[in-house]
């Protein structure tokens, strides 16, 4: 234990520079997706996230939109824990055999008119995974999907650029 104590003491805090200041291009996307939530959705999307088998690398992604960085509630954007009282449907990961159903039932219990926007390449075509006896690759196989983000794991800018192109196709917007 005296060694490891040593050792911190001895290599001090290693960790990045807090940044200045936000993301000016978050910003501009965040002010465009809210005027566009509003119009459609009555100034709130609930979206409600599905992992169907991923490797968590866009989770991490997910849940740094909700850390006080991004905060994107600040723009009418908030996270559910029911299908029932969400908007949008964001999946991630290939889908898993265990979870084709599970996804199906999901789809199913979402209202319409729903968005789904499949997110990351497991997502969009089921990347390192593919199709196989435990997978059935990218989410369209399973169920219809609106939008595709890819990346491994996409960056939250990207994530809220490919929200904010899916929520402007579905209002016919710019």
């Amino acid at each position: 234990m005296l060694r490891l104590l040593n050792k911190i003491r001895k290599i001090g805090t290693v960790t990045e520079a807090v940044p200045a200041g936000r993301d000016p291009d978050f910003e501009e996307v965040g002010e465009q997706l809210r005027n566009h939530v509003g119009e459609m959705f009555d100034g709130s999307l609930a979206i409600r996230e599905v992992d169907a088998g991923s490797c968590n690398g866009c989770e991490l992604e997910v849940n740094a939109l909700n850390n006080s960085y991004y905060d994107i509630e600040r723009f009418g954007i908030h996270f559910v824990a029911s299908p029932r009282h969400a908007d949008m449907l964001l999946v991630t990961g290939p889908v898993s055999k265990h979870m084709e159903a599970a996804l199906r039932r999901t789809y199913d219990a979402t209202p319409d008119p729903k968005l789904v926007l499949a997110m990351g390449d497991c997502g969009a075509d089921g990347g390192e995974f593919g199709c196989s006896y435990a997978s059935c690759g990218g989410v369209s196989n399973i169920i219809p999907v609106d939008g595709i983000i890819r990346g491994c794991p996409p960056t939250p800018l990207a994530l809220m650029k490919a929200i904010l192109a899916l929520v402007e196709k579905r209002t016919g917007g710019d």
